[in-house]
């Protein structure tokens, strides 16, 4: 049966991909993006809805919210893959570290205030995390957004790793109530990622020879695919973390702690109801 799929961060790279793919599969596909331009080239080339919004701005990932929630009777799908590594320690006007908000916070939101449909929906919530969690994550509940010891790759490590907590603490809320979540690395991609960033990330991914060894967007866009497509509970397990259509077999030690990531949902909500003020 066909879905309506909402995918962010689907202007470029895996989310554009995977847009493909699951519009070819005959789904309804919803492309949501930052840059209008690419964001409507997108749509325009696969005849989809599309919107723009940019989540180093909250206000827009509200707009977002409100008028997906009015566009359509049901989202089968959120694909939360909009996200990225940036340069230096820079704050958004909401007052969050701009990783730490683009990658995290305002994907938290978006699933927060769209949660009555997608529960109405039976809804299947995925999470783009990374390896990088396992790599450079180290999650601090009081320092989220990492003043105290700020890079770019220790940035983006932790915000993956809360990826994977998001995930688990979405199951653990909302499983009984029929909502789906899960999270995967889709391996190292020849995408535009690390453009913005000033971390060794990005020597890598614009090296020749680094991209040789890389995945294709669609190739990276496979599990994306996979998890909107099959069925939760047969095919994979609600709240678990995939690497290759399978429980990672190596994780953060963090990533495996479950009052952790209550704490994190709990945090997560606090900042965004200060922010709101």
């Amino acid at each position: 049966m066909p879905k309506t799929i909402i995918i962010t961060g689907a202007s470029d790279g895996i989310g554009a991909a995977g847009a493909r793919i699951l519009h070819n599969h005959g789904h309804r596909v919803v492309i949501v993006g930052r840059s209008p331009k690419k964001t409507e080239s997108v749509a325009r080339h696969l005849g989809v809805d599309h919107f723009v919004a940019d989540f180093s701005r909250l206000d827009d990932v509200r707009k977002l919210a409100d008028d997906l929630d009015h566009a359509y009777a049901r989202i089968d799908v959120l694909a939360n893959n909009a996200g990225g590594i940036f340069g230096d320690r820079t704050k958004t006007a909401d007052g969050f570290e701009k990783t730490f908000q683009i990658n995290h916070l305002a994907p938290f939101l978006l699933s927060r205030l769209l949660m009555d449909k997608l529960v109405a929906s039976e809804a299947t919530v995925i999470q783009t995390s990374s390896s990088g969690a396992r790599l450079f994550g180290k999650l601090v509940i009081d320092d989220l957004d990492h003043d105290r010891d700020f890079t770019p790759q220790l940035a983006y490590g932790t915000v993956k790793l809360e990826n994977i907590l998001f995930t688990k603490e979405l199951h653990h809320r909302y499983n009984a109530q029929g909502i789906s979540a899960a999270a995967f690395h889709p391996g190292a991609v020849a995408t535009s990622f690390a453009t913005d960033s000033d971390s060794f990330m990005k020597r890598i991914y614009n090296s020749r020879i680094g991209r040789a060894f890389m995945r294709t967007p669609e190739q990276g866009a496979e599990q994306l695919v996979w998890l909107a497509e099959t069925q939760p509970g047969n095919d994979w397990q609600s709240g678990t973390y995939y690497e290759k259509r399978r429980p990672a077999r190596r994780n953060n030690p963090q990533a495996l702690d479950t009052d952790l990531a209550r704490q994190l949902w709990d945090r997560s909500e606090q900042l965004l109801t200060t922010a709101a003020r």
